[in-house]
């Protein structure tokens, strides 16, 4: 039997005087609180009542374990209330690891949380990688690419978004600008270590229909802000991420190139170890992310040429 039960049903034997006052308090049958009470004398190897027809009482053994038992269910229930209390109002510390491309993302809406939240503090650490979130005890990873296939994780998806391929205008000077999709493949192209599909860059035509072209390229790394940097100084073709590279579009840095073919899409990401029983801090957490994350959908993921943005 539980022991925890057989315990609550014992204290409600001593404080009810009897078994069949202590079942009509549990809503239990007066066999079942008897074998409870016996399941912790055969336990103990003790008897802790002694019974008689008309009552029953505590055995001297029985009087020590019910003051003990009884201190100890006390400080259970003391427990339980300050669990549900933190669980009520968001605070302790909440650790994100984060793809650092979304830094300029994250970090208002961690500003936000922490002005919502006063009683929570943030501990952040980022990386290009997915890590083990249980091993290195981290709340919430938020992920630019395919989510782990663990199926102990949960997903939730904040926004699709999409990549570009753009180049800075000095590149376009020296090597003119691709007009077909296979033409990229005689230019230099910048390469990201973690796009899944690897040295092939993929598409959907104005149709939706798939599309492929296999690059090559001096350079692949993990790093996306290296692959920009190297891009904005004129080295090569980047398939960028779209929020990674905006304002980069919008002052002339950067050029965007085969508007007319898009990659294909991809989803940020929040993802986190349980579905059940997730702390109030995460879920309040994750709720603003989305809310916020909704807010940049519309660029994140930019139409074709002719579509309406």
């Amino acid at each position: 039997m539980d022991r925890l039960t057989s315990l609550t049903v014992f204290g409600q034997v001593v404080e009810s005087g009897g078994f069949s006052a202590a079942g009509r308090r549990l809503n239990m049958s007066v066999t079942m609180v008897s074998n409870h009470v016996q399941s912790l004398e055969d336990h103990l190897g003790v008897r802790l009542l002694n019974r008689t027809t008309r009552k029953v009482s505590l055995t001297e053994i029985g009087q020590a374990y019910y003051e003990r038992t009884r201190q100890i269910l006390g400080d259970l229930d003391e427990a339980d209330r300050i669990a549900d209390a933190m669980n009520a109002t968001p605070r302790g510390t909440l650790r994100i690891y984060a793809n650092p491309s979304l830094v300029r993302f994250l970090t208002p809406v961690i500003a936000e949380y922490l002005a919502l939240y006063p009683s929570v503090s943030v501990e952040s650490s980022g990386g290009e990688r997915m890590i083990d979130l249980v091993e290195t005890g981290i709340d919430l990873a938020i992920m630019t690419m395919i989510p782990s296939e663990d199926s102990s994780l949960v997903t939730r998806k904040l926004t699709p978004w999409r990549h570009l391929v753009c180049c800075a205008p000095a590149y376009l000077e020296r090597h003119g600008a691709p007009q077909e999709l296979a033409d990229l493949a005689a230019h230099n192209c910048l390469r990201y270590a973690h796009y899944p599909y690897g040295n092939e860059w993929r598409f959907e035509d104005g149709d939706g229909q798939p599309l492929m072209v296999k690059v090559g390229g001096n350079v692949v790394t993990h790093s996306g802000e290296m692959l920009r940097m190297l891009a904005l100084g004129g080295h090569g073709i980047f398939l960028a991420p779209s929020f990674m590279i905006a304002d980069d579009l919008k002052n002339g840095r950067l050029v965007r190139l085969l508007a007319n073919h898009r990659p294909v899409e991809f989803i940020i990401n929040a993802i986190y170890q349980h579905r059940h029983h997730l702390s109030s801090k995460v879920r309040a957490f994750i709720d603003l992310l989305a809310e916020r994350f909704a807010e940049h959908r519309k660029w994140m993921n930019p139409p074709l040429d002719g579509e309406e943005a």
